[in-house]
């Protein structure tokens, strides 16, 4: 059937190109919600060291933050409302353990960038706890998550500390994504444990001497 406009002129359906639009759009949604399922990295890393110990592979925790309390208000006998804290010393790295007789010490970062990691991410007393680490035998590493593609890295400490030292020397900034293709050990997101990172500790061992 011929559908015409009143001035003549023949309608064409665009539904075909409406439908096209519609399942783009619905696959966007799709990555997005992949991408983004809710969990930071820290929760990944915190359920995955969980499974660590309850299956008695390694003893890896969050460390606490050094937080000195200054002011607190009580509104009832039963709660305390925290109003005033303060940092007391800069925080080293996010997680350390101990793992097949291997002192593991790491950091744990994101970024929304595609092509390359910013090392304004990483604070200089990290960079010097971690080399303190390495210089006693430990296992020093980070784990950088592109979280806009999805992907992990558990980048060894040399590599970052080559980046870093460049930077201070006025070189680049970052570290381009083809540095983690090529040069750290990409972890790919499983069931469980989410984020094995351990599974890669024996080559970033023999890199790294």
């Amino acid at each position: 059937m011929v559908i015409r406009y009143p001035n003549g002129k023949q309608f064409k359906s665009n539904s075909n190109e409406m439908t096209e639009k519609k399942k783009r759009i619905i696959k966007k949604e799709k990555d997005i919600s992949f991408s983004n399922r809710g969990k930071t990295l820290e929760d990944e890393i915190n359920d995955t060291n969980i499974y660590y110990l309850n299956q008695q592979i390694a003893i890896i925790h969050k460390k606490p933050v050094p937080v000195q309390i200054v002011k607190v208000e009580y509104p009832s006998r039963s709660a305390a409302v925290i109003r005033e804290a303060y940092f007391r010393t800069p925080s080293t790295t996010d997680y350390n353990g101990v793992w097949n007789g291997y002192y593991i010490d790491f950091e744990a970062k994101e970024t929304e960038n595609r092509t390359s990691f910013p090392l304004k991410n990483v604070h200089q007393h990290q960079v010097t706890h971690m080399q303190q680490v390495t210089n006693q035998k430990g296992i020093a590493f980070t784990i950088v998550r592109f979280s806009s593609l999805d992907r992990y890295f558990v980048v060894p400490f040399n590599i970052l500390y080559e980046a870093w030292t460049t930077m201070e020397n006025g070189g680049r900034k970052s570290i381009p994504l083809n540095v983690f293709e090529t040069k750290t050990f990409e972890i790919k997101p499983g069931y469980n444990p989410k984020i094995d990172y351990l599974s890669v500790m024996t080559n970033l061992i023999v890199n790294e001497e």
